[in-house]
């Protein structure tokens, strides 16, 4: 369907509402999503020409991310959480009937284009599923009752401004806090002291504390602020919050953005003040689009208590703001480099390192880039000085780590843990005793059984960006791996061989085995893959892609050993059945007309 002046008229309010600024390209999108509900060839032609960049970059960029369409998708676009935890607690079959009671296909808009209905990565919402979003926003608890009241509302037309309140609860549900969840930051206060300490003696204090990257990878925290700080050549820096949490299983940082934004926000600028950066960003993923607004509302607060902008404390010497920008469904935005890409206004796909983000990141220049906790841990140890930080812990890992927790257990929730804590002990505080096996760390990270419980968090043992999903007797460990499996093939970003299309066979090697048609010849070739795939990727990605075949082949051999058929091996392609056609058309169906597999 052609667009209309109308249509174009409000394109180009929405480009001139981002400043026609190329960077801003994926917000510029999101926009359009919103507003056409798909963005048509017409609109990309039209982006193109006011941003005055390739026709194809537009196209690109559009067909990357999740959240975009070039199909008009309902005036209700409801998406369900397809995170292993949603499918324990039901949402397969929430999803099943939802689709029943509207009338709609999985993946198809209805005819009368006023709902489609379909499947989307982790939400976030772990601990609080089924869940789901709608038009973007957040859907907790959903149960069948919910699910009528929503056919009636989707029917009525009702905007979705207008539905239940409770429908969009999201809670915190913290049920153990320690250093950073039980610290009251008084806004401002960090700045002040940061001031009267002096910012050399606060970088101090950061290394002192020995605060590791709280996303995973664990690098030094004050590290990286001297790289990005003593970074040469270049006349501007830039201070960004990685906030795509988007590793199933993982939801601490959406309580942090919820609850302890100040906190959040007081640590990125502390930053912004030891490396010399007048700007900020915070990346949001897309799924948490419910938390944009109060957000903002902080930053603006934030602004009038002059703790940003210009003259910030009254210091006439200090100037930083920050800047959220939304993510559109993209689990590889978590890399670092991916995410700066994305903020460039570009697909994200992870960059050749070195250089590295330190020296040359967002717009080319020096960028420190950090996980929403690593901030919020900063906050405080600008204030209370690095020994308060390093007295919790080990001797390798100082601190303490904030851990979702999800799956079987009687309290699922947010747990704050000093590191050298016991899988045991966590296990015990949140009900989860008859636990069968853990996994840590999320898909990118490892599965641990029973005989391990005594195995401790910590860069040392058993480090994580926070997932801490739990499954007991009941649960099947195959169909773990599976939706892990599915989970990665789904999110590659297509750029490098090894995982683009190692991720493919992965999925297919085991959902052949999975389906009871795999002989031992299939689990070895699984287990070749998976060593293949994580050897040669270019990115975290897919270097941590087999990690769920390869830590449970280890732990768990009788589980794939049970699934496999006598034979040596079944070919995934039925040649026989193939020639089906072939022998209606000649006539024949005698023996020779027929291929046989050996045993």
């Amino acid at each position: 369907m052609p667009c209309t002046p109308s249509d174009m008229k409000t394109v180009a309010d929405i480009v001139a509402r981002h400043d026609a600024d190329p960077t801003r390209l994926v917000q510029i999108l999101r926009d359009v999503q919103s507003t056409f509900r798909h963005i048509p060839a017409a609109i990309m032609d039209r982006l193109a020409a006011q941003l005055s960049i390739d026709r194809a970059q537009v196209q690109a960029v559009t067909e990357f991310y999740t959240f975009f369409s070039t199909e008009p998708r309902g005036r209700f676009d409801i998406l369900i959480s397809d995170s292993i935890t949603d499918h324990m607690l039901g949402s397969r079959e929430i999803a099943a009937y939802l689709c029943e009671r509207l009338g709609v296909t999985p993946g198809q808009t209805r005819a009368d284009g006023q709902v489609s209905v379909d499947f989307t990565s982790c939400t976030g919402m772990c601990e609080q599923g089924p869940a789901g979003l709608v038009n973007g926003y957040a859907l907790t608890n959903l149960t069948r009752d919910r699910v009528e009241r929503i056919v009636e509302l989707v029917n009525d037309g009702t905007p979705v401004s207008q539905w239940p309140r409770e429908f969009f609860v999201v809670k915190d549900n913290i049920h153990r806090a320690d250093l950073v969840l039980g610290t009251k930051l008084q806004p401002g206060s960090a700045l002040r002291w940061m001031f009267q300490r002096g910012l050399d003696s606060t970088l101090d204090e950061i290394a002192k504390s020995g605060l590791r990257g709280r996303g995973g990878a664990g690098f030094g925290t004050a590290m990286k602020w001297k790289f990005c700080r003593e970074a040469t050549g270049s006349t501007e820096r830039f201070v960004v919050c990685n906030a795509d949490e988007g590793e199933p299983g993982t939801f601490k940082d959406r309580v942090l953005l919820q609850s302890y934004a100040h906190q959040v926000f007081e640590g990125m600028t502390v930053c912004g003040a030891v490396i010399g950066a007048r700007r900020g960003y915070l990346y949001l993923r897309g799924e948490y689009l419910y938390l944009h607004e109060p957000l903002n509302a902080v930053l603006a607060e934030r602004r009038r208590a002059g703790l940003l902008g210009s003259n910030i404390i009254g210091r006439p010497d200090f100037e930083f703001d920050i800047e959220v920008r939304i993510g559109a469904g993209a689990y590889i935005c978590g890399e670092e480099s991916a995410l700066i890409e994305s903020m460039e206004g570009k697909r994200g796909v992870p960059r050749n390192r070195p250089p590295y983000p330190v020296t040359n990141g967002y717009l080319d220049q020096p960028t420190v880039v950090n996980n929403v906790e690593t901030f919020a841990a900063a906050a405080l140890i600008a204030l209370k000085g690095g020994a308060w930080f390093s007295a919790a812990g080990t001797e390798k890992s100082k601190g303490t780590k904030i851990l979702s927790i999800a799956g079987d257990c009687a309290r699922p929730g947010i747990y704050e843990y000093p590191f050298g804590t016991t899988m045991a002990q966590i296990l015990a505080d949140c009900g989860g005793t008859g636990a069968m096996g853990l996994q840590i760390g999320g898909p990118s990270g490892i599965f641990i059984g029973a005989q391990e419980f005594e195995r401790v968090l910590g860069f040392e043992d058993l480090p994580t960006g926070g997932s801490f999903m739990i499954f007991d007797q009941r649960r099947d460990v195959l169909e773990i791996v599976r939706n892990f499996t599915h989970f990665f093939a789904h999110e590659s970003c297509g750029f490098c061989t090894p995982c683009r299309v190692g991720t493919s066979l992965l999925k297919n090697q085991l959902d052949k085995i999975c389906a009871g048609h795999g002989g031992k010849a299939d689990l070895a070739e699984l287990t070749h893959i998976s060593k293949l795939v994580r050897a040669t990727s270019h990115c975290g990605l897919g270097q941590t892609a087999a990690n769920p075949i390869l830590s449970t082949l280890e732990r768990f051999p009788e589980q794939y050993e049970q699934r496999l058929k006598a034979i040596s091996f079944e070919p995934g392609f039925d040649l026989d059945g193939a020639l089906e056609v072939a022998r209606r058309m000649s006539g024949r169906d005698d023996a020779h007309a027929h291929l046989a597999q050996e045993a």
